[in-house]
């Protein structure tokens, strides 16, 4: 995918924009945490732009994967980043200071049943978002592409 360096575009308007920056600037020794809870650097390609982008999220483990949940803060409404890597599942990520290829993949709801309580477990308000909300919070797997 485009985007193999640190060249990925960063919405001033994202609630993570400045932890994003930090993140990066500071090679993945600086903003990997948020709220106790981990987090990564993920750029993905806009569906209508083309552009990279790139986004933090906090992130749990299932295996050698990440798992990134598509809260958008309780709203209404799926996350921006989530309808991107919908359309294009193939995604750069940030791991402190690793950085890899990975395809993002919908988790099946059994599978999301599965690891739901761990993710609660590092971020409480998942749960009560899930409660708020009349939309399925989508979970995602990252698995690495370039072993």
């Amino acid at each position: 995918m485009p985007g193999d360096g640190d060249d990925a575009e960063v919405s001033p308007h994202n609630w993570g924009a400045e932890q994003a920056r930090l993140y990066a600037e500071s090679g993945g020794t600086e903003g990997t945490t948020f709220e106790g809870a981990p987090c990564l650097l993920m750029d993905y390609v806009g569906r209508r732009s083309g552009t990279v982008l790139r986004t933090v999220l906090i992130y749990g483990r299932d295996g050698d994967d990440y798992l990134v949940v598509g809260s958008k803060g309780g709203s209404p409404t799926h996350p921006l980043w989530y309808l991107n890597i919908v359309a294009e599942p193939d995604v750069r990520v940030r791991v402190g200071t690793q950085r890899f290829a990975a395809r993002a993949e919908t988790l099946s709801p059994e599978e999301k049943a599965r690891v739901w309580p761990r993710l609660v477990a590092l971020y409480a308000p998942y749960e009560e978002y899930d409660r708020r909300i009349e939309r399925d919070i989508p979970v995602v797997r990252l698995r690495r592409t370039d072993n």
